[in-house]
């Protein structure tokens, strides 16, 4: 029994066929890229854990928050008219 319904024969089959079009080499190469770009996931969440998450008090949420903000001129009712 193979994978989702599919016979070993057919599996077989489709790797001689992405051999045949990719070729072993680039296929050695794109296995190794996937292996590095993983290990380098891995890698950066791990790191992420590492980080002590900062907290912050109310009041500094709303000072950050005002300083991000761009400050919107008023407008009047007579320039909208």
């Amino acid at each position: 029994m193979g994978i989702g319904g599919i016979s070993m024969w057919q599996l077989l089959i489709l790797l001689l066929i992405v051999v045949l079009v990719f070729g072993t080499k680039r296929l050695r190469n794109m296995g190794s890229d996937l292996g590095a770009a993983v290990k380098g996931f891995r890698k950066g969440m791990e790191e992420g854990k590492d980080e002590p998450e900062e907290k912050l008090e109310p009041d500094q949420i709303t000072a950050e928050n005002a300083e991000a903000a761009p400050a919107e001129p008023e407008k009047s009712k007579e320039a909208s008219n």
